[in-house]
C-alpha cells in the first residue's frame, strides 16, 4: 500500500489497531439487544424486547462534549475519566425527562490516533455503560491532522433513552411550596473548565500537580474527577412510586440557568445557600480571582450536580428511598414559591 496516506498524517494501522484494544471492552456492555459489533456501517438495536414494557414508547436523545475538561486530561496524560464523563453527562440529561437510557454512541478525534489514549478512553466509556446498563453500540474514530494541534483530542456522544408519554417529565406539574432537593457532585462535573483553567493556571500559576492547603488531592486530580451519573437514585425514586415533578441537571449556566428551564414562567426556584457543603474546590476558584457569588452559581454547579422537585408529602418517602443509595448525597437545598420563573439564592 502507498505510504502517501500515512505521509499526510493518518495511520490506517493505528486505527486498526484501536479496534483490535477496543473491541472486547465494547462487547462487555452490550445485551442481547444489539446485533451488531464494531466495523458495520451503523449500528442495528432490536427495540421489541423493550418497547414491550413501554404503554407509549417515546424515544429521548441527547448529544454533547466535555468540553476543555479535556485540555486538564491532556496536561495529566489520564483519558479514562473524559470517558466516563461523556456517558454519565449524557445519561444525566436525558434522565432529567425520565427517560432510562439504554444505547450509547461516541465520536472521538485526534490530531494523531494514539491506540493507548483510545483504549483508555473507551475503557471509561465502556466502565461507565455498565454501571448503567447502556449498551455502548458503536461510535466513530477520527484522525484528523490539521484540523487539531499536535496532541489534541475531541470526545463526544450521543445518548438515546425511552421513556412512557405520559411519564414524561417536563416541569410542568411543579407547584408552589413543592420541596427542591439536591444530589452532590463531587467536582466541576464537564461545566466551567474555561473560567477554571483561566483562575487557577493562568491567573494563580498553579500546574496539575500543585497541592495547595484547601484540597487533599493535586489540582489535576481535583479537576479530573469524573463525573456523577444519577440515574440510578433517580430511578429508585421513579420507581419507588415518587412523583418527581421537575428535574436540573446542573451543567454549563450553573443554578440560574439550568433550573429555570423545567420551571413554570409563574414559580421560582429559591435556593437556600448554606444547606449542603460547597466543595473546597469552588471556594479557592472564588478566592483566587474574587468571582461574584451570582457568577459562581452561574458557571459552576457548586458542589451539586441534580436538583429535583417533588411535592412536600413525599420527602420523607424520598428520604427513606435513598437511604440505599448512601453513595450519593441528598440534600434538601430549597423551595418553589410564586414567582416569575427564576432562581432566587438566599
Amino acid at each position: 500500500m502507498s505510504d502517501l496516506y500515512t505521509d499526510a498524517g493518518v495511520n490506517i494501522e493505528a486505527g486498526q489497531e484501536v479496534v483490535n484494544r477496543i473491541k472486547d471492552k465494547v462487547k462487555s456492555t452490550h445485551t442481547s439487544s444489539v446485533l451488531t459489533g464494531i466495523g458495520s456501517f451503523g449500528a442495528l438495536y432490536d427495540l421489541k424486547e423493550i418497547v414491550n414494557s413501554y404503554k407509549e414508547p417515546v424515544l429521548v436523545q441527547s448529544i454533547d462534549g466535555v468540553g476543555t475538561k479535556l485540555i486538564v486530561a491532556e496536561m495529566m496524560g489520564v483519558y479514562d475519566s473524559v470517558g466516563k464523563d461523556i456517558v454519565n453527562h449524557s445519561c444525566n440529561d436525558i434522565v432529567a425527562m425520565g427517560a432510562r437510557p439504554i444505547t450509547f454512541l461516541d465520536y472521538v478525534a485526534h490530531e494523531k490516533l494514539n491506540p493507548e489514549i483510545m483504549e483508555d478512553m473507551v475503557a471509561g466509556m465502556a466502565d461507565a455503560c455498565k454501571e448503567n446498563k447502556v449498551s455502548l453500540i458503536g461510535g466513530e474514530t477520527a484522525e484528523m491532522p490539521g484540523v487539531y494541534l499536535p496532541g489534541q483530542h475531541d470526545i463526544a456522544g450521543c445518548i438515546t433513552g425511552i421513556v412512557d408519554r405520559n411519564k414524561i417529565i417536563t416541569g410542568e406539574k411543579i407547584q408552589e411550596g413543592d420541596i427542591i432537593f439536591g444530589l452532590a457532585s463531587n467536582g466541576l462535573h464537564t461545566n466551567g473548565y474555561s473560567l477554571a483553567r483561566k483562575l487557577i493556571f493562568d491567573k494563580a500559576g498553579l500546574k496539575v500537580d500543585s497541592k495547595i492547603p484547601e484540597l487533599t488531592e493535586t489540582i489535576g486530580e481535583a479537576l479530573l474527577k469524573p463525573h456523577i451519573n444519577y440515574t440510578n437514585p433517580i430511578f429508585a425514586l421513579l420507581d419507588g412510586g415518587i412523583e418527581v415533578r421537575g428535574i436540573a441537571h446542573i451543567t454549563g449556566g450553573g443554578f440560574l440557568d439550568n433550573i429555570p428551564r423545567v420551571l413554570p414562567e409563574n414559580l421560582n426556584a429559591i435556593i437556600t445557600k448554606g444547606t449542603w457543603p460547597v466543595l473546597p474546590i469552588f471556594e479557592v476558584m472564588q478566592k483566587i480571582g474574587n468571582v461574584p457569588e451570582q457568577e459562581m452559581y452561574q458557571v459552576f454547579n457548586m458542589g451539586i450536580g441534580l436538583v429535583f422537585i417533588v411535592s412536600q408529602s413525599e420527602v420523607e418517602k424520598v428520604k427513606e428511598i435513598l437511604k440505599a443509595y448512601s453513595n450519593f448525597s441528598l440534600y434538601q437545598i430549597g423551595q418553589i414559591e410564586k414567582g416569575a420563573g427564576v432562581v432566587i439564592l438566599k
